[in-house]
């Protein structure tokens, strides 16, 4: 009972943060180029996880084969899909980048297969993944935009898609290996932070006026919704499992929707509130285990 009410809990603040991202990144857009975002972000999530490692007197990484995981697990975790989402962000919709973004459980679990980081689903688990999927098509409902699928989606979709492997390769690679996770997840940022610098050159010239918003985004977007998630992330990855991690995906619609009709007074559809149900049921769908059978029958 502690161990799932741990689980929940975990799940429940990742998705709050994590599903406040695109919000951030749009603001943080204003006054930021994309390069410029990714890199502020990465830069300020490990500076928190740093500070934590600190104050826990946790050490970083010594290792140089871990820390050639580490740099390998940042390209694929945190510098490209943080890339990519920035750009995708500025042609595609939050309805579009949110059904997109919710391929990242699917992609996980035929990774996690294909590897051999993953159970072999049952018919529970399975349905459970594909009716999240079903429930964030009916709470975006992307067939009632006339925007074309371009470059902008196809970015979004290759975010997804590294995160999966990602999840995949910091599973078999990095987690369970004597590392606490805080060290791991603080290495992985600071290895992000040095991937993602190098694309500044090619992202122009910073902005000579920069208001308040882009830059109070861009430290929200830094220190919660990236050093913070990304921390729950490793620790779900390590006790759950790749495809459990990438599960909480499919909750980041749930909990937008919930945040902008409490705060922002914004109405909410019956075919949302479906859709949101959907989604509730099929994550619980994939917590579900089927019971031991008895001793006499094995």
């Amino acid at each position: 009972m502690r161990t799932a009410s741990l689980y929940w809990s975990r799940v429940g603040v990742l998705a709050l943060l994590w599903g406040s991202t695109f919000l951030w990144i749009r603001l943080a857009l204003d006054g930021l180029r994309p390069a410029q975002v990714t890199v502020v972000r990465c830069a300020l999530g490990a500076l928190v996880l740093v500070v934590m490692c600190l104050a826990r007197r946790l050490r970083l990484p010594r290792s140089a084969a871990t820390w050639r995981h580490v740099v390998v697990a940042a390209f694929f975790c945190n510098a490209l899909p943080f890339t990519l989402f920035s750009l995708g962000q500025q042609t595609v919709d939050s309805g579009l980048a949110g059904v997109l973004n919710a391929t990242t459980p699917l992609w996980s679990l035929l990774i996690g297969l294909a590897l051999g980081t993953d159970r072999r689903p049952g018919a529970l688990r399975l349905g459970g993944l594909l009716l999240g999927f079903g429930g964030t098509l009916l709470i975006f409902a992307p067939w009632q935009h006339g925007d074309a699928v371009g470059w902008g989606a196809l970015a979004i979709l290759g975010a997804s898609l590294s995160y999966a492997v990602a999840f995949a390769y910091m599973r078999r690679h990095l987690v369970g290996r004597g590392t606490p996770t805080l060290s791991l997840s603080a290495a992985q940022l600071l290895a992000a932070t040095g991937l993602t610098a190098l694309t500044l050159p090619a992202g122009g010239a910073p902005p000579t006026h920069l208001g308040a918003t882009p830059l109070m985004a861009a430290a929200v977007l830094g220190v919660l919704a990236t050093g913070v998630t990304f921390h729950l992330t490793y620790r779900i990855i390590a006790s759950e499992g790749a495809t459990d991690a990438a599960t909480v995906g499919y909750l980041l619609p749930v909990v937008s929707i919930l945040l902008g009709a409490l705060v922002l007074d914004e109405p909410v559809s019956p075919r949302t509130l479906t859709g949101m149900a959907v989604v509730l049921a099929g994550v619980a769908m994939t917590r579900l285990r089927r019971a031991p059978a008895p001793a006499a029958a094995r």
